[in-house]
């Protein structure tokens, strides 16, 4: 039996595998091996596998890996990095659209979780505008602002132009930090100070800013950073 039938053959099983227990009981070497066999259809998927946990550390890493730093692992080509870079942006797009079925956010907790979804897989620094009307209901989630790994620059101008064109009563700033922890910045507590005297002088509350990190969210009025009085404008 040739190399190519062995190949086929772990392929068929590694699918049938999947199609019948899910990924839970895959290995992190598995579950690669299993999603670069539709970017390298003629190939042993499991020493590239490897070569990239190798190379990255953990499944995390290999997929927030820029492109051009997958392509140094033997067997990634420029079609298997873009699948690989497909991942974590395609869980997001997911996250979003099944957060949308979830239109009141009447507590802290539901606009975190809902506003956290827009932050999955974000290698950069990014803010976006939570619009409410007063019963609560979602308007419209919209980026503001954008930056490096550790900063991003947001216009206030946009911030009012985004909720007066939402016609927000009530919006919520939320930023990310993809390479630290959810704490905020002097710079941070600057910025929403100056958006909420903004937003204040058009009639828009800023009722909170939050702040997203691995997973995890801090809201800034919650946690003491800012207070009620300072977002009053």
């Amino acid at each position: 039996m040739g190399n190519g039938s062995i190949h086929k053959g772990h392929r068929e099983r590694l699918k049938q595998r999947f199609r019948q227990d899910g990924l839970d009981s895959f290995t992190d070497i598995q579950a690669l091996e299993l999603l670069l066999f539709y970017a390298i259809p003629q190939k042993d998927t499991n020493p590239i596998a490897h070569g990239l946990l190798e190379r990255f550390g953990s499944l995390a890493g290999v997929l927030e890996a820029k492109e051009e730093e997958l392509k140094k692992v033997p067997g990634i080509s420029d079609h298997s990095a873009m699948l690989l870079q497909l991942i974590p942006q395609m869980a997001r797009f997911y996250q979003v659209d099944k957060a949308k079925q979830s239109v009141y956010l009447t507590t802290l907790d539901a606009c975190g979780t809902y506003i956290s979804s827009f932050f999955f897989g974000r290698a950069f620094e990014t803010v976006f505008l939570l619009c409410l009307d007063a019963k609560c209901k979602v308007l419209r989630c919209e980026e503001v602002g954008a930056g490096g790994v550790n900063s991003a620059i947001v216009s206030i101008r946009k911030v009012v132009e985004v909720a007066l064109g939402a016609n927000a009563t009530t919006a919520i700033l939320a930023h990310n930090h993809p390479s630290g922890m959810a704490i905020p910045s002097e710079e941070d507590v600057r910025t929403t100070i100056l958006a909420a005297r903004a937003l204040h002088a058009v009639e828009i509350q800023l009722a909170d800013h939050i702040v997203v990190a691995d997973g995890d969210y801090l809201s800034m009025v919650q946690s003491g950073y800012i207070t009620k009085e300072q977002l009053r404008g």
